[in-house]
């Protein structure tokens, strides 16, 4: 009898070893037929007005589609937690999303500075891919770095955009007002290399304004004092419509052009009729279109996250998802962070029906750099031709 016990015991301690020791699969959440990946978000503090919203979207694909059998059969666990656009608490949620919640993957994780803090630990350490980010920049992708992949246009290519597309509308003096920190300087930066790129004679000046300034009058007195034909806005939503009222009650009638961020119920409502006329860009179709892909987004939000807008924000948060999961869905084996890192690079075609289709390879970790052209009509953003495009970008 103590011999069987014994080896029954002996038995159960190699099982523990082997668990121990086994790269992190889908079986580590407890459930064989579970994917378990984690994001951090943003759902307090000031950007939180575009944080819950992207949010709210990508939990409302992971809720249909696992209640549609899941993602190639297996159900998505999207594990999140709130760093209030805060660098270090990112780094703390990494570590907890990685060691305690055994994710495979951060899947649309908000932010540019606050993802790349916690590279290191997770690209580098844990060897943990993070796919999808809500943002980005050009030194990310430039050169590709392992386990590291976009599904949207980077700001930068936003900013060439602008500035291509007021060029394209006859501006020959653009004023670029964005937000002082670094994140902001680099996107406005490109605005002169796009506007350049179709008519080399365009003057384009920087105007910096401090992060969260909620007063736009000297601003658009500053604009105005530089006769500019064209002003090009990286600014968040409630900026932006502070500008655009401002702008309006200052008689200021040059035409304005604002980043994908701007593009959103917030900067509607906060700017109301002064939003008339509002060029913007895009990264996903306009919400609320009728083909089968946006029916399936309006439908899986008025059931899942019925207090959110239909708009594209929340579009956008579903179609990051969506991406994640058709790349997913070519997986043949055991879902891991490898698995799912191998899936991406050789995901030569992904269509959402909602982002412009994406590629990617071993040398290309950003699946598109396309977007969209929209202008308030009405009170509401419709697109300019429907066509995705690629800006040129020379910085």
């Amino acid at each position: 009898m103590r011999k069987s016990v014994l080896s029954v015991l002996a038995a159960a301690a190699v099982v523990a070893l082997a668990g121990c020791s086994a790269s992190p699969t889908i079986a580590d959440s407890g459930s064989k037929n579970t994917i378990k990946i984690g994001a951090w978000v943003t759902t307090s503090g000031p950007i939180a007005v575009s944080g819950v919203p992207q949010a709210a979207g990508t939990q409302a694909y992971f809720d249909m589609i696992n209640a549609s059998g899941g993602c190639n059969g297996h159900q998505i666990d999207w594990i999140t937690q709130d760093n209030a656009y805060d660098p270090q608490q990112t780094i703390q949620i990494a570590r907890s999303l990685v060691q305690q919640d055994n994710v495979i993957a951060i899947v649309s994780a908000y932010g540019t500075a606050t993802s790349e803090a916690a590279f290191s630990y997770v690209l580098d350490q844990s060897k943990v891919p993070i796919l999808n980010t809500a943002g980005g920049a050009s030194s990310w992708y430039t050169p590709s770095r392992d386990n590291l992949f976009g599904v949207e246009a980077l700001y930068e290519d936003q900013g060439a955009a602008l500035g291509s597309w007021a060029a394209e509308e006859e501006a020959t003096k653009i004023v670029v007002v964005h937000s002082d920190p670094d994140a902001f300087v680099n996107v406005a930066k490109n605005v002169a290399p796009g506007a350049k790129s179709v008519n080399s004679s365009v003057n384009v000046e920087l105007l910096p304004v401090k992060y969260h300034s909620t007063d736009y009058s000297p601003v658009v007195q500053q604009v105005q004092s530089k006769n500019a034909d064209a002003v090009v806005l990286i600014l968040s939503p409630e900026e932006a419509a502070a500008y655009l009222k401002e702008a309006k009650l200052q008689g200021l009638d040059s035409q304005t052009y604002g980043y994908a961020p701007d593009a959103s119920t917030a900067t509607l409502t906060l700017a109301g009729d002064a939003a008339e006329g509002f060029h913007t860009l895009s990264l996903v179709r306009a919400p609320d279109g009728n083909t089968p892909e946006l029916k399936e987004y309006q439908a899986a939000m008025a059931k899942y996250a019925p207090t959110q807008p239909i708009d594209f924000v929340t579009e956008t948060g579903f179609a990051r998802a969506k991406a994640f999961c058709e790349v997913v869905k070519t997986i043949q084996g055991d879902v891991t962070s490898e698995s799912i890192s191998d899936a991406y690079t050789n995901a030569s075609s992904v269509v959402t029906g909602l982002l412009s289709d994406m590629s990617f390879s071993a040398d290309t970790h950003i699946g598109t750099r396309q977007v969209l052209k929209l202008v308030v009509k009405d009170g509401k953003f419709t697109e300019v031709d429907g066509e995705f495009y690629a800006p040129t970008r020379t910085n």
